[in-house]
């Protein structure tokens, strides 16, 4: 496997999703907000909204950290190891998923 390949995968992977992340987290400019409004369905679309970028902004906050553990493990010389029992992640499967940190038999049991 190449792992120059793999970083430059995980690098690019981590920076794109921490400038998704920071579109997120900024603040709305001044008066550019809804309010929710007093009736039923006022405001709902920016409710839901406001539900989805959470949704969206934990995912990638949660992407993030298994890319830059990726990137750690590289660093380690640990990647392509599980990070809970020690053995090798299938070539396969680090093909499929370069942030992979867990092999098959571990994220099915929820390590």
């Amino acid at each position: 496997m190449d792992l120059d390949a793999v970083r430059a995968t995980l690098e690019a992977r981590r920076d794109d999703t921490r400038a998704r992340v920071a579109v997120l987290a900024k603040r709305p400019e001044r008066g550019a907000s809804q309010g929710f409004g007093k009736r039923i369905g006022d405001g709902t679309v920016e409710a839901i909204s406001r539900f989805n970028d959470i949704g969206v902004g934990t995912a990638l906050e949660t992407g993030l950290a298994r890319t830059e553990r990726a990137l750690a493990k590289l660093d380690e010389g640990t990647y392509g190891c599980c990070d809970n029992c020690g053995q090798p992640i299938a070539e396969k499967r680090l093909r499929a998923m370069p942030d992979v940190v867990l092999c098959i038999d571990c994220a099915k049991r929820g390590a």
